[in-house]
């Protein structure tokens, strides 16, 4: 699937989308307030569960949960996020994060950005979509990949960026987070690469078409 170094496995309360929930050796399983019952579908076993648990309903009895008040500046995504930050992973693979209330896909958009900006490559994992933000760096595609991929700009203007290999080039452009230039751009089976030089990117492309990063 995604082609990264081992990541840290979140797993939400929003919806799977059809989206199997994929774990590598090594790798470390946080279940995010509810998203521990898509493990337990799954018959899988979390290394923690983290959260304030008002979506689950009750607090797990388990000696792997991190309880948290409701009454907390972060969501429960971020907070597993930073789990896995202070354990030392810096690439996240984040499921369920999508879809249900709108203020928690926002929510987690950002929290893409605060992964970014904390050097690391965080991917919402949808059914039919990848989503990822990048900063003052790039992303590659490798080729033989169809479908659907858009380019936004998130936060301040992002400076210095070139989209090469899609069906809609740019090279050193500028783009701004009023105005959707980047959207509904294309795969062509080339190998591809989008790369920005001062800034935040959020990339998003069909589930299908893997990354490997740069």
């Amino acid at each position: 699937m995604l082609l990264e170094e081992k990541s840290c496995v979140i797993v939400c309360a929003g919806e799977l989308e059809g989206a199997v929930i994929e774990r590598r050796p090594g790798e470390l399983l946080i279940a995010a307030d509810a998203g521990i019952r898509y493990l337990e579908e799954a018959g899988m076993e979390p290394d923690l569960i983290v959260g304030d648990f008002d979506s689950l309903g009750y607090t797990p009895e388990s000696g792997n949960v991190i309880y948290h008040r409701p009454e907390k500046d972060d969501t429960d995504t971020m907070l597993a996020v930073r789990e896995g930050f202070e354990r030392g992973f810096r690439s996240f693979r984040i499921y369920a994060g999508l879809g249900g209330r709108l203020d928690h896909t926002v929510a987690n958009l950002q929290t893409l950005a605060f992964i970014a900006e904390n050097g690391g490559r965080g991917y919402l994992v949808g059914g039919k979509s990848v989503s990822t933000v990048i900063k003052d760096s790039s992303i590659a595609f490798g080729g033989g990949r169809s479908g659907m991929i858009s380019v936004f700009c998130q936060g301040g203007d992002a400076e210095g960026v070139t989209i090469k290999g899609l069906k809609y080039e740019l090279e050193d452009a500028v783009l701004t987070a009023s105005v959707p230039l980047g959207v509904s751009n294309e795969f062509t089976g080339r190998e591809a690469l989008i790369s920005v030089r001062s800034g935040r990117l959020l990339v998003v492309w069909q589930q299908d078409n893997a990354a490997e990063t740069k």
